[in-house]
């Protein structure tokens, strides 16, 4: 599907050669079409994104592993970070949900999602919101329903791309939302949660949000033979039972 002939938002364009980006996100140019297999088609991405979006084989492998894993009852998936809309239109593809939300707060990121959404012909599967994630879900999810058929899914912000810089990173001061923030609140609407975080994540730190005398699942999810981050899963998960590797 082709997407609306419209404008990208201010300060977004689709870059057609390296010189054109920002010099100080110009290293990114060469992992384009990872990020995006169809990037030649038109799409769009903010500065942030071009460090920030998951890369579709990860994306895609993350979608895998969650549906595979998680019971066949949980039919609704919540992307509480959709950035530009990398792993909503993974989730979108993968066919396992009949319902996916994608929650962005920053009206021209969301712009951009749905666009790209557009390229991949999945833009009408996906229930766009704008708006703060926390405010929205409380509003939107909190109910019975939800807590039933939904799966929380949250790729936060990292604070930036320092973050490779720490050989072990303390996600209870990750800017601007801490692992605590980020489970507290999206317990409330869920049990299974899956946050996806940097490779670096202190694993004691997950390990303390693990039920009592329960082991809690971390995946490793690895690009061109390098670690691109981790997915935490929260709640239950049948790894046993599922194709994940």
């Amino acid at each position: 599907m082709e997407p609306d002939h419209e404008e990208p938002p201010e300060g977004v364009q689709h870059y057609e050669n390296k010189e054109a980006l920002p010099q100080d996100i110009q290293k990114y140019w060469h992992q384009r079409r990872d990020l995006f297999s169809r990037y030649d088609e038109g799409i769009w991405l903010t500065e942030n994104a071009w460090f920030g979006v998951t890369a579709e084989p990860v994306a895609t492998k993350i979608a895998e592993d969650i549906g595979d894993s998680v019971a066949r009852e949980k039919n609704v998936i919540i992307d509480c970070f959709a950035g530009v809309g990398g792993n909503a239109i993974a989730f979108a593809l993968s066919g396992r949900w009949d319902r996916i939300f994608a929650i962005e707060q920053d009206p021209k990121t969301l712009k951009c999602a749905k666009h790209n959404a557009a390229i991949y012909g999945v833009s009408k599967k996906i229930f766009w919101i704008q708006g703060d994630c926390f405010q929205e879900v409380k509003k939107r999810f909190k109910n019975a329903e939800m807590e039933r058929d939904a799966v929380v899914f949250g790729s936060p912000p990292w604070g930036g791309p320092d973050y490779v810089n720490q050989d072990v990173f303390d996600l209870n001061k990750m800017e601007p939302y801490s692992l605590n923030h980020l489970h507290q609140s999206f317990s409330k609407i869920s049990k299974e949660i899956v946050l996806y975080l940097p490779k670096t994540s202190d694993l004691n730190q997950l390990a303390r949000h693990a039920p009592e005398d329960a082991m809690l699942d971390v995946v490793h999810y690895n690009m061109n033979n390098y670690s691109k981050g981790v997915c935490a899963f929260f709640g239950k998960f049948d790894f046993d039972s599922s194709d994940s590797g």
